[in-house]
């Protein structure tokens, strides 16, 4: 197995999603139209992504909008964790993601030798910060 990478769906908010997650995380960001991949879709939809990647390090980070066909619910039975080694970086990520979004677990130290919080962004989707102490 080479690795497992999260992928994102949304609505038509994708693009503002991924560029939202490139300025709180850094990293290279490729997006795709339906459009620019010839794709047939409705003419309201051309423009909307069809494929996105984020790559930060050895992470990538991958969505796109569904096409008007498929419906998406943003729930709570995704959660993307963040592993960390520095705390001021994960200060600066958690603030960076949490705003406009909803705070769920400030950052704190935890009994299992981390700092960690939870937090929900603007987009609905679900974000953990862990970082060993």
């Amino acid at each position: 197995m080479i690795g497992l990478n999260p992928y994102l769906n949304f609505t038509g908010t994708c693009k503002d999603a991924m560029q939202f997650y490139r300025d709180c995380l850094g990293g290279e960001l490729s997006v795709q139209t339906f459009a620019e991949a010839q794709q047939e879709v409705p003419d309201d939809y051309k423009n909307q992504v069809m494929h996105a990647e984020l790559r930060v390090g050895n992470m990538l980070l991958m969505a796109s909008d569904c096409p008007p066909e498929y419906s998406v619910t943003m729930g709570s039975n995704v959660i993307l964790n963040i592993s960390l080694t520095n705390v001021q970086d994960q200060e600066t990520i958690f603030n960076k993601l949490s705003k406009g979004g909803v705070v769920t677990t400030e950052l704190q130290d935890t009994f299992w030798g981390a700092r960690f919080g939870m937090l929900t962004d603007r987009f609905g989707v679900h974000w953990m910060l862990n970082c060993a102490l």
